[in-house]
């Protein structure tokens, strides 16, 4: 699976994941409550958060094997670690 990821691929599902989170924050900022909104964030939430962590630890690998990134790819992985913890804080 590492073989297959790209920097290019990491940064853009890094960054669509700490995105879905900051809208889940701001949907509950605003109180927002719309069923569809309700539904779609029930059926996203576990697989997101799955996949956080999961693009965590493959990001960091990613980052242990190749020396060499670009500041978008190092800076997407420190947002997804802060994202990560911000989240799973939550729960606590």
């Amino acid at each position: 699976m590492i073989k297959s990821l790209t920097e290019k691929k990491l940064i853009i599902v890094n960054i669509i994941i700490v995105s879905y989170f900051v809208l889940i924050y701001i949907i509950n900022l605003y109180k927002l409550d719309n069923s569809i909104i309700g539904v779609l964030r029930e059926m996203l939430t576990i697989p997101f958060l799955i996949g956080q962590i999961v693009l965590l630890i493959l990001g960091c690998i990613f980052l242990i094997k190749n020396r060499k990134t670009h500041f978008l790819t190092k800076s997407s992985i420190i947002l997804l670690a802060i994202c990560s913890i911000i989240t799973i804080g939550s729960f606590i």
